[in-house]
């Protein structure tokens, strides 16, 4: 194939495998938690650490990484001190995070607007081989902590306080959970950009929930729906010379529309086979009204 012949084309297409993976597999916790726009606050914050890179003339995407880092662990702790006036002190954070950027950048000796306006949007041209092995490693820290503690992560997105009883530490990870998000933002700005990495997080998690009833198989069609759509919008971008950020976005959302769409009747037929389950196994059986048995549904509606 002709797109696989260009070098640049080759970086990109593995930068966006590895995004479809890595954001829905942290957004999922997010939305669990209903921290769903928190992707989009780290890259607000994630501008000053490219701004930074170019300032000190380091790898933008490392330094975006620690910056990201402090930010993630400093909404944290607003979430758990801030109390009344948290918002208030995350939005400052949000806001500062993006001025920052823009600011370092024109202070840069080779800085531009233009600069930043592929780490903003997305650029399939300029991911470099250097972008490449930071993305790599930083991928493979995400998929690390996502699948290999993710009983221990959906028991505090689920319920926190049960989780504390249970002796898990709640906070180390919560912790844990933001540092994450704030790598995943950092792998994604190359290939999505930062103002749209936190849609990429959440809309494929949401289009699979259309459709699944469990927390391992929403996990995992999420994941692909990613990787579809990261892939698809990487090749679109290249054939019709389209930002891949908004492609790659788009392309999330009309997949949502298409399960929405599919949902319906698989919910019809769904409840039907339990009214007639319900209906065999007599009164003993006690099911509510979304259609699961008590028993077998936690809190926000969603099985392990």
């Amino acid at each position: 194939m002709e797109i696989l012949e260009t070098a640049f084309m080759q970086r990109a297409l593995l930068a966006a495998v590895l995004v479809g993976i890595t954001a829905p597999a942290v957004g999922i916790y997010l939305v669990q938690r209903r921290q769903a726009l928190m992707g989009d606050g780290i890259g607000h914050v994630a501008m000053t650490g490219v701004g930074l890179g170019f300032l000190l003339s380091a790898n933008p995407v490392w330094m975006a990484a620690l910056v990201s880092i402090a930010g993630a662990v400093a909404m944290e702790l607003i979430r758990w001190y801030g109390r009344m006036r948290g918002d208030m002190a995350l939005a400052m954070l949000f806001y500062g995070g993006m001025a920052g950027g823009v600011l370092l950048i024109n202070l840069a000796p080779n800085g531009s607007n233009s600069n930043l306006t592929s780490y903003l949007f997305g650029s399939l041209s300029t991911v470099s081989d250097s972008d490449v092995v930071a993305i790599c490693l930083l991928a493979a820290f995400v998929m690390l902590v996502t699948v290999g503690l993710r009983r221990h992560l959906f028991a505090i997105s689920q319920d926190e306080e049960f989780a504390r009883v249970t002796g898990l530490p709640v906070r180390a990870l919560n912790l844990l959970i933001a540092v994450t998000a704030a790598v995943t933002v950092t792998v994604a700005m190359r290939v999505v950009g930062l103002l749209l990495v936190s849609a990429l997080m959440v809309v494929p998690v949401a289009a699979a929930q259309q459709i699944t009833r469990s927390f391992k198989v929403t996990f995992v069609l999420a994941v692909i729906i990613g990787t579809a759509v990261t892939l698809a919008g990487t090749v679109t971008s290249y054939e019709y010379e389209v930002p891949p950020g908004a492609t790659i976005v788009l392309l999330a959302i009309g997949v949502f529309f298409v399960l929405t769409a599919l949902a319906t009747p698989l919910a019809r037929r769904r409840a039907r086979a339990l009214r007639d389950a319900e209906a065999g196994s007599g009164p003993g059986c006690s099911v509510e009204a979304g259609g699961l048995p008590q028993t077998s549904r936690p809190a926000n509606g969603v099985k392990v």
